[in-house]
């Protein structure tokens, strides 16, 4: 039996890889701040270590645990005084100090069972695109702490990253309503190679490769944004 944590496991990307992973027979533990198996915000560090034991005690072993976790906070890179200290912070918390305290928290678990991460960023992180200027610059600090920690704590834990695109999720639809999804999304659609958005299913599927099928690798970045980060610039 395998088990794995998945943070942000309640909706999106993360509940998509969470039904992913037990349909592939992982006993998986959904952690989020509200309506999951495991209640816990990673911003937290002794809600990150309480989650840590407390699915260590369950189930005897941590083999996976995928930072699917995130946050931000609309707003159009030219507004800079749109975006505060505090905005950063609070985005920061989640996104990059979040997954590092998660990771810290079942470092020693994932050692035994020898291990990996899935660190869930964006390609904001290289396009500087994205919901806000906080965001794609939390998104490339994870990218780089997660080549730090692939090095750090190779051989025994592999640790990777899958960077989505506009994925379809409820998230865009609670910030803009539907038609404002839409658009975005069709805006997103014009650009990439494939000319599509993901779905979270995609995601899922990335992650659960690199979780099983790639024992080799480490310290990467799957794409899993239409070709978006090899477009073409306007």
């Amino acid at each position: 039996m395998k088990v794995a944590i998945v943070t942000g496991g309640s909706s999106g990307m993360g509940e998509a890889t969470v039904k992913e992973l037990a349909k592939r027979g992982w006993q998986v533990a959904a952690m989020a701040r509200s309506n999951a198996g495991f209640q816990g915000d990673v911003a937290r560090d002794q809600d990150c270590r309480r989650v840590a034991k407390a699915v260590l005690d369950k189930f005897g072993r941590i083999d996976a645990l995928v930072n699917c976790a995130g946050t931000t906070k609309f707003v159009a890179h030219a507004d800079l005084e749109g975006l505060s200290a505090e905005d950063f912070e609070a985005i920061f918390r989640v996104n990059l100090i979040g997954p590092y305290q998660m990771i810290r928290a079942c470092l020693p678990a994932l050692k035994a069972s020898k291990g990996c991460i899935v660190n869930v960023s964006s390609v904001a992180s290289i396009l500087g695109t994205g919901s806000s200027i906080a965001y794609a610059a939390s998104k490339a600090a994870l990218d780089t702490m997660s080549f730090s920690l692939a090095r750090a704590l190779g051989p025994e834990i592999r640790v990777n990253i899958v960077a989505p695109g506009y994925v379809r999720t409820p998230w865009h639809v609670a910030a803009h309503g539907a038609e404002g999804a839409a658009q975005r999304e069709r805006q997103f659609a014009e650009r990439a190679p494939l000319k599509a958005a993901a779905e979270p299913q995609d995601i899922a599927d990335a992650i659960a490769w690199l979780i099983e099928g790639a024992r080799s690798v480490t310290g990467e970045i799957i794409y899993v944004d239409g070709g978006m980060h090899i477009a073409s610039p306007r």
